[in-house]
C-alpha cells in the first residue's frame, strides 16, 4: 500500500514537471547554503585544528596587550622588556624562550617600495630551532639564516612572484630602511598570506636597525612537558605579574596556549556561521511555504480525484498520507539537489582557496552526517508545510468533491 501511494505521488509530481521544480527552488537553495557553509566551515576549524597541532603542542606565546591594529605586540603601550624574558625563563616547566620582534618597515627593491613586516630569528641555537619550529616553515631556494650572517634576509613566496616589478630571488639586493641586504633565501609558499610576505633578518641586525632597546613584541615559550603546559601558564601569569607589578585582573600582557587559540577561533567561527545558516534558513522558510501554496493548488486542482478516490472507499488515512506523501518528496527531492548544488559549491571553493592561498588551508568537509542530516531536514519541512492542505484534502466530502 505504502508503496502504491509512493508511486502516485511521484507520478503526480511528474505530470507536473514545471511547477515541481519552481516549488523546490527555495528548498535546494536553503538546503545548499546550508551544506556548503557547514561543510566549508568544518573543513576550515579542522584544517586550523592540524596547523595548531603541527606548531606543537608544547609552546605558547606570550606578548603585551594590544592597543590597536599592527603586528602583533607592536601597538601594546607597555612592551615586554628582558626582565619579563628573564623572569619567564626562571618558571618551572620552562625549557626554551625565544624572543621575537615583528616590526613595519620600509622595503625597496628596484624603483618600488612598499611596507611590510619583518620579524626577527634569535642568536641562540635552542631559541632559533625553537623559533624555526613554531613558524614550520621550508626553503625553496636558497638557505636559511646562519647566526653568524649579518646584512642578509630571507623572504615568503610573495616576494618571488608580484609583489615588485620583478620577482626576487635568491642572490638580489634590496633595502630595508634604505640598508641594502642580500636575499638568501626564498620561503616555500603557505597555507597563511602573513608568512607569504614574510620577511626574515637576525636579531642583532633588526635590534640595530631599528634601535631597539629595551624591549621585544612577544615571546615564544616551549613547555618540558606538554601534559602541564596550562600549570606552566598559570605560574607564568603569576610570575609576571609581579616582574610587571600589576594586579589580577588588571593584567596588561596575554598568554596564549594551543588551546585557547583553537577556542577562540572556534567560537567566532561558530557565530559566523549560526549567522550565515540563520540567513539560509530564511530561504527554506520560503521553500516550505512554497510546497504548502502547491499543495493547497492541487488539492482544489484534484478535487473531483480525490473524490473518485473516496467513492470507490479510499478512507481519510489514505488521503491523506498520499499528499503528506507529495509534499514530504517534494522536499526531499529539493534536499537532494540542494546537497549535490551545496557540495560542489563548496568543492569549488576548496579549490579556488588551494590556487589562491596555498593547500589544505580551507577544506569542504562533506560528511555523511552533513548529507543525511540535510535530506531529513528537508524532507521534515517539506511533510510539516503539507500537513494542513493534506487536512484540508482528506476532510473532502465524496459527494461534494464528485460535485466541483
Amino acid at each position: 500500500m505504502i508503496f502504491d501511494f509512493f508511486i502516485y505521488s511521484f507520478n503526480s509530481l511528474k505530470a507536473r514537471k514545471t511547477r515541481t521544480l519552481l516549488t523546490m527552488v527555495g528548498i535546494f537553495i536553503g538546503i545548499a547554503a546550508v551544506v556548503s557553509l557547514i561543510s566549508l566551515g568544518s573543513g576550515f576549524q579542522k584544517a586550523v585544528t592540524a596547523q595548531f597541532s603541527n606548531l606543537g603542542t608544547d609552546m605558547l606565546t606570550v606578548q603585551a596587550a594590544e592597543t590597536g591594529f599592527g603586528p602583533p605586540g607592536s601597538t601594546a603601550l607597555t612592551k615586554l622588556t628582558n626582565d619579563d624574558f628573564n623572569a619567564v625563563k626562571k618558571v618551572s616547566g620552562v625549557k626554551t624562550v625565544a624572543k621575537r620582534y615583528i616590526r613595519a618597515v620600509n622595503i625597496k627593491f628596484r624603483e618600488k617600495s612598499l611596507v611590510n613586516a619583518m620579524s626577527s630569528l634569535p642568536p641562540d641555537e635552542g631559541a632559533r630551532d625553537l623559533m624555526l619550529t613554531s613558524l614550520n616553515l621550508e626553503i625553496e631556494e636558497g638557505r636559511w639564516l646562519k647566526t653568524e650572517d649579518k646584512f642578509k634576509v630571507v623572504l615568503g613566496s610573495s616576494f618571488a612572484q608580484d609583489k615588485f616589478s620583478r620577482p626576487i630571488h635568491k642572490g638580489d639586493k634590496v633595502k630595508i630602511n634604505d640598508v641594502g641586504f642580500e636575499v638568501v633565501g626564498i620561503l616555500v609558499r603557505a597555507g597563511s598570506p602573513q608568512f607569504n610576505d614574510m620577511v626574515l633578518v637576525n636579531e642583532p641586525i633588526l635590534e640595530d636597525l631599528l634601535e631597539v632597546e629595551d624591549e621585544m613584541d612577544l615571546m615564544v615559550v616551549q613547555v618540558s612537558n606538554a601534559n602541564e603546559i596550562e600549570k606552566v601558564a598559570r605560574n607564568m601569569e603569576k610570575t609576571l605579574r609581579k616582574s610587571r607589578d600589576v594586579e589580577e585582573g588588571k593584567e596588561n600582557f596575554n598568554i596564549e596556549t594551543p588551546q585557547k587559540l583553537v577556542e577562540s577561533f572556534t567560537a567566532v567561527l561558530d557565530v559566523v556561521a549560526v549567522i550565515l545558516i540563520g540567513i539560509a534558513a530564511i530561504s527554506l522558510v520560503v521553500g516550505g511555504i512554497g510546497i504548502m501554496n502547491t499543495m493547497y493548488t492541487a488539492v482544489l486542482e484534484r478535487t473531483q480525484e480525490i473524490g473518485i478516490m473516496k467513492s470507490i472507499g479510499a478512507t481519510n488515512n489514505d488521503i491523506l498520507s498520499i499528499f503528506l506523501m507529495e509534499s514530504g518528496m517534494l522536499g526531499l527531492i529539493g534536499g537532494a539537489i540542494g546537497v549535490f548544488l551545496g557540495a560542489s559549491f563548496s568543492k569549488l571553493v576548496e579549490v579556488g582557496a588551494a590556487v589562491a592561498l596555498g593547500p589544505s588551508v580551507l577544506v569542504a568537509d562533506v560528511s555523511l552526517g552533513l548529507v543525511i542530516g540535510s535530506l531529513s531536514f528537508s524532507f521534515l519541512i517539506g511533510t510539516v508545510s503539507g500537513i494542513l492542505p493534506a487536512k484540508q484534502a482528506s476532510s473532502l466530502q465524496p459527494v461534494d468533491a464528485l460535485r466541483k
